[in-house]
């Protein structure tokens, strides 16, 4: 281990299945193009395809099962203090498939980093896609942005754009924007983190 681990930022990613954005941080963070430390992964599924991933690469894993919780406060809680042992700078949601409430976004005020499928402030929420050709637009893209208690609203970090085409279909148009998310959350983490050390 050299002098200079110590001194990276330290990032918790949440996902929820297979954590594609999770991997393509991953990658960035082995090839030093993203100077953090990835110090664990967490997911709220014990069946997520992403810990296996995330095992092999040598990053600690957790389940915090959403199913084995009353309630989405108790649910969050658990989370939060499991997110806490780590002691991020960041937290990463990557495909993290949970709305999560407002003490836990505001516990992790500035921290909390989520990528969206759409050119935020435009679709917000699901089917992200779909309703883009439909709408009629030219172009579509995704954004990473800081979370915020209301969804899908906190400041955009970063963003990417791609070209609607005319044949396109939600399931190839996502495909196009799903390639670009996995350039654009490594960079928006890296820009943010340099923001962080400077």
């Amino acid at each position: 281990m050299d002098d200079n681990t110590a001194k990276k930022p330290a990032i918790v990613i949440l996902i929820s299945g297979r954590g594609s954005n999770m991997i393509s941080i991953v990658e960035a963070v082995k090839n030093n193009s993203l100077p953090v430390t990835v110090t664990a992964v967490i997911s709220n599924r014990p069946d997520a395809s992403g810990l296996d991933f995330a095992q092999q690469a040598g990053i600690e894993t957790a389940v915090i099962d959403h199913k084995e919780f009353e309630s989405r406060e108790q649910f969050d809680q658990a989370l939060a203090d499991k997110i806490d042992n780590y002691s991020p700078d960041l937290v990463i949601l990557a495909g993290f498939m949970r709305i999560l409430t407002a003490e836990f976004v505001e516990h992790f005020a500035g921290k909390l980093i989520n990528i969206h499928p759409s050119l935020l402030p435009k679709f917000k929420g699901l089917n992200t896609h779909q309703r883009a050709i439909d709408a009629g637009e030219k172009e579509h893209g995704a954004s990473v942005h800081i979370v915020t208690p209301e969804l899908d609203d906190g400041p955009v970090v970063l963003q990417a754009r791609v070209p609607v085409l005319a044949d396109d279909t939600a399931s190839t148009l996502a495909a196009r924007v799903l390639e670009q998310e996995h350039k654009l959350y490594p960079e928006a983490i890296r820009r943010l983190v340099i923001g962080h050390v400077t």
